[in-house]
This record gives C-alpha cells, structure tokens and sequence, in this order.
C-alpha cells in the first residue's frame, strides 16, 4: 500500500477515465476513486504474488514479450491457460478497438477483465494441474504474456505503476517503448460453445457442445442433460427447439 499511495495521479486518472467517457461530463465521488485505488493494489498485489514466475520467465526468454510460442493443443495439456489466453486476447481485441475511438472508459475495463482472467488461471492451476503446469512452463509462458499485455493497455491509464512493475518483472527496455500487443487469433479460436438450456421457455441452466455439433446431437445431449432430466421431471418431451449457437428450448 505504501508503494502505490506514490502513484496517486495514477488512481485518479484510473477513476476519471474509467468512469465516464471523454466528451461527458464527470462526477466526482470518493467512492469512486477508493475503487480505483483497490484497483491497482489488485494489479501490484498479483504481481507481487505471481513475480517468481514472471521474473523466470523473463531469464528464460531475455525478457522478450513479443512473440510467445504455445503448443497448439494447448487446450488440452493445460485448459486453465488456454481459457485465460482466450480471455485476454479477447479483451485486447476490444480495447485496441475503443483506444482507437478513444473510449478510455471501455479500455480500462478490458484491463480489468485481463486481471481477472490470470487470477482465474492461477487459482485453477494452484488447484487442479500446477505441478504439471509449472513443468512444462505453460502457465509461467501464459502469465509472462498475460501480464505483459495487460501493463501495455494499462500503461496509457497509469503509466506509473505500470512502468515500475515492468522493471521489476524483468521485461525488455522501458515500457514507453515497448509497441502495443498484437491479438494472436489462434488463441480465440474455441472448439466448444455454451448453450442455453430452456424447458418451455424457462431458462434451466447451461450446457457446453461440440462447435460443429449436428442438431441431432444437442438434441441427444440436451435429453440427457441433469437439469433438463429434472424439469421435466418424467413428462413426455413434445419437441426439442435448436437455435444454433444460442440455445436449447425443450417443449413439454
């Protein structure tokens, strides 16, 4: 806390461009800025947290950020940071969009959306497959990246806590040189979608297929599916509606 209290001109400017956009007016409110500043305590907290890794990461690779290589089945060795590359570069594609318009406040919130990815994958692969993980340096790779991209976006935001913490992780040169990430579209590329789950009309859940799952086999699924299995609760199911890529409405 004693570190970031230096960086308050990062705060305030995290809270005026966060909560409002450039051309409308801004109130003020202490709410807001205590927001902000717990903010940023987040990132430094995370990064204090995770900086092992990032740190070896950066001796590994002399510090590069600009190309990292991830195996192509990387969904499959290691699902938490696969998910976490999606949501970043998700985020990435949306704030290199709105910084272009200037929407500062959308920005501000991708970078939010970018922290709260990398605290997932952590939690999941402290839990689940770390050590395996930590092995194959999947996810020290995927947070090296992660971090770097998310400092870069929030650099035009906070320019000074960023640039203190890129030293400190041991990225290449100053941060104000350092180019604006490129989205790697590989990493959006998903095999599975999320489904509506719906008994007449009444949302039931969520169920997860196969992209280029055939209408027949949704259907399949979705009969055999817990939460349908219990609404319908033995009816006779009349007809089962598909609309791609949304939902699933079983009609009883």
């Amino acid at each position: 806390q004693a570190i970031i209290s230096e960086y308050g001109a990062d705060t305030a400017r995290l809270f005026m461009m966060f909560t409002s956009p450039p051309e409308q007016t801004l109130e003020w409110s202490d709410a807001g800025v205590e927001g902000s500043f717990r903010f940023l305590r987040r990132v430094w907290a995370f990064a204090k947290n995770h900086d092992q890794f990032m740190i070896v990461e950066s001796h590994r690779c002399g510090g590069a950020f600009a190309k990292y290589d991830f195996p192509a089945d990387l969904k499959a060795r290691d699902l938490a940071v696969a998910v976490m590359r999606r949501e970043i570069h998700g985020a990435l594609r949306q704030a290199s969009f709105d910084i272009d318009r200037k929407q500062f406040n959308t920005v501000a919130s991708a970078v939010m959306k970018m922290l709260n990815a990398m605290q997932e994958a952590a939690t999941k692969c402290f839990e689940n497959s770390f050590a395996a993980s930590a092995a194959a340096g999947l996810f020290q790779r995927g947070l090296h990246e992660g971090f770097s991209i998310m400092l870069r976006v929030l650099y035009p935001i906070a320019p000074h806590i960023c640039c203190a913490l890129w030293r400190e992780l041991g990225y290449q040169g100053d941060l104000i040189d350092a180019p604006w990430p490129d989205v790697d579209e590989a990493a959006l590329v998903q095999d599975e979608i999320e489904l509506v789950l719906q008994v007449n009309g009444k949302l039931r859940g969520n169920m997860t297929v196969a992209k280029n799952a055939t209408h027949e086999a949704i259907e399949m699924l979705a009969r055999t599916h817990p939460n349908i299995e219990k609404f319908v609760a033995g009816q006779p199911i009349k007809k089962i509606i598909v609309v791609p890529g949304r939902l699933v409405n079983v009609v009883v």
